[in-house]
């Protein structure tokens, strides 16, 4: 696991740098403080930060082959890499070392291009071939690991494992997208392919990118995609057995390194499934961690001790003050674009727990997404039968009214809040998810920019992140369609992110079995009644885990990672909110109606209505401003 940059003369064959390459690289220390190294020759520059994790004896990158005519860094684990190494020697290479990264170089001698296709694992990585006269990157099929890259007036391609990377460069305007703004305030976080600057892109999960000295920087191509088949002819029983086959294969991959490893412990469904896993696959007890808090709503330790205390772990819990909040600043650097899920605070925690006791951590993440597992799928659903009923006309023209008439009741039971329910029937199954996903929703999004900032977006509207998804998918089950849109924005946007920022902040290697892509192909086959059965999601592997797992664990209401935001904006963050937000930086922009947010702020706290999310995404936007150096005099932004 490491940090990679690097630069590329798209022009000729000038030479990089040194003192740029070397802040570039420097600027990514905590993603490898073992070792660290750089590269250069004429035309190309490449810096790399290594935590060493496999062969850490032969292991260091850059990489090269025999005659360094190819030089490689690389980010992430090929996990097949020793099978793979087997099908390369019967081509006739050689290896001299025992390392991963290795393995891709013989694969690109081989395979050019198509090397990707005989990767299994979470990666990113460039790779200059002298001979070809090329640069190619890539980066794996579900987005674990990031790659930005930006091209400079100059013809300097520039890339990086995180965006400050690019920044240090010094080449790289800061001019904001609006599109990038407009995303981001519905979803929290910045799509692929943008980034929250207009001439900076993160290369899409599944997508490779080759560069020609002298050509034009062309379009990343997608190599891969999950296809929800839905055509397996499997029963229940058999479909139970073959997922905890292939979920048991897929954490016995992720177990090699040289190094002390553990995992994450949430006491939720997919973490326990991975401990359970592990704890079968190996004689000694499992290194676990959990983060607990001082407020029972949003404490689950209780159900991690129950799988801890089962398969006897090496369990440890630190217990989160509920007022945990002073990470605000750091979360912006950490990110280097607004981010605006909560939960990256009790992330962070969790990987500085984990940190203390193990190098590699295995996670949870991906479970949901594949299958089936959000609350959010069962509302959808619902909703889906209700749109199937009548033609959208009709329901715009009924539930549409309905729901402008319907007070928006925040402070009621979930039940009761029928106006998102009418809104979300007014609209076709696109739009209607994507209101669910929104933080800030329409209309408040509009009440919200300054007419300025409306002139600047032209009319672009987030939803088009969704509708370009939705065309890719292939599907006519709505089920599959909203699981297939979260794998394409939610999952490499924001879950992927957190996890990605908050370990390497510790220099800790996160790993997830449940994203094998193998595992999620095979599951995008099964049909969607086992997945989602009535109000019950993830309906086969929970069935699947019953032997392995406590009920209370399997069955029990599903809780998150939540934090009181609602109650840290009315106490002890209300100051520092009021403040940064309207005489902070973002007050600076012009692009934010200061009258929508003082009504805000106002009803907040006062407790007339819950605005929570959205004050948490205007103060992450602030904190982004801030940390970015933009808040006395911010870009304007792009058009």
């Amino acid at each position: 696991m490491c940090g990679i940059t690097g630069l590329f003369d798209t022009r000729g064959q000038r030479l990089p740098e040194r003192e740029r390459l070397h802040r570039m690289n420097e600027s990514q220390h905590h993603r490898g403080p073992d070792e660290g190294d750089l590269h250069i020759e004429p035309g190309v520059g490449f810096g790399h930060r290594r935590l060493s994790v496999i062969d850490i004896a032969t292991g260091q990158q850059p990489i090269f082959n025999d005659d360094k005519s190819v030089a490689l860094v690389f980010n992430g684990e090929v996990y097949n890499y020793l099978e793979l190494m087997d099908e390369l020697r019967g081509h006739g290479y050689v290896f001299r070392t025992k390392s991963d990264s290795e393995a891709i170089v013989r694969a690109w001698e081989h395979w050019g291009e198509d090397c990707v296709h005989h990767l299994r694992g979470m990666f990113a990585f460039m790779i200059h071939d002298r001979r070809r006269d090329c640069l190619f990157m890539a980066r794996d099929r579900l987005g674990v690991k990031p790659l930005h890259y930006a091209l400079t007036e100059d013809g300097w391609l520039l890339f990086g494992s995180e965006l400050k990377s690019l920044m240090a460069h010094g080449g790289l305007r800061q001019e904001i997208d609006p599109r990038a703004v407009e995303a981001y305030f519905a979803l929290g976080y910045v799509p692929d392919p943008w980034t929250i600057y207009r001439h900076a892109q993160k290369l899409a999960p599944g997508h490779r990118l080759l560069v020609k000295r002298g050509q034009p920087l062309g379009e990343p191509q997608r190599y891969w995609d999950v296809k929800f088949t839905l055509d397996a002819k499997i029963g229940e029983e058999e479909a139970a057995e073959e997922l905890r086959r292939r979920v048991s294969e897929s954490v016995k991959l992720r177990l090699k390194a040289e190094v002390p490893l553990g995992a994450f412990l949430s006491g939720g469904v997919d973490s326990s499934a991975v401990v359970a896993a592990m704890a079968q696959l190996d004689d000694q007890p499992v290194n676990t961690c959990s983060i607990g808090f001082d407020d029972p709503k949003f404490n689950e330790t209780e159900f991690a001790q129950q799988v801890a205390d089962r398969y006897r772990t090496n369990h440890r819990v630190e217990v989160v003050n509920s007022d945990d909040f002073g990470l605000v600043d750091l979360l912006a650097h950490l990110y280097d674009e607004p981010y605006a899920d909560s939960s990256a605070i009790p992330t962070y925690r969790v990987c500085e727990l984990a940190r203390k006791h193990v190098t590699v951590a295995l996670s949870g993440d991906g479970g949901d997404e594949s299958l089936g597992g959000y609350r959010r799928y069962k509302m959808h659903m619902m909703e889906e039968r209700m749109r199937s009923a009548f033609p959208l006309a009709l329901r715009k023209g009924v539930f549409g009214p309905l729901a402008k008439l319907y007070p928006k009741a925040d402070w009621a039971p979930r039940v009761f809040r029928a106006k998102t329910t009418f809104q979300a029937i007014a609209r076709n199954s696109v739009d209607a998810y994507f209101n669910t996903m929104g933080l800030v929703r329409d209309p408040l999004r509009q009440q919200l920019f300054s007419d300025g900032f409306k002139r600047d977006l032209q009319g672009w509207h987030a939803s088009e992140v969704f509708h370009h998804h939705a065309r890719r998918a292939n599907t006519d089950d709505p089920l599959a369609l909203i699981q297939y849109l979260d794998m394409h924005t939610y999952l490499p946007g924001d879950i992927n992110t957190k996890v990605d920022r908050a370990s390497m902040a510790h220099s800790l290697e996160v790993r997830e079995p449940l994203m094998d892509h193998p595992l999620v192909e095979w599951v995008a086959t099964l049909p969607s009644d086992l997945k989602l059965r009535g109000q019950e999601g993830k309906y086969i592997f929970k069935k699947s885990l019953e032997p392995q797992l406590p009920h209370d664990v399997l069955y029990r209401p599903k809780m998150g990672f939540a934090v009181p935001l609602a109650r840290w904006l009315r106490g002890p963050l209300r100051e520092q909110t009021r403040n940064a937000l309207q005489h902070g930086a973002l007050a600076q922009t012009g692009w934010f109606n200061q009258s929508t947010i003082a009504r805000l702020l106002d009803q907040h706290e006062r407790g007339a209505m819950d605005h929570a999310q959205p004050l948490w995404v205007l103060l992450m936007f602030d904190a982004f401003l801030r940390n970015a150096g933009l808040g006395a005099a911010p870009a304007r932004a792009a058009a």
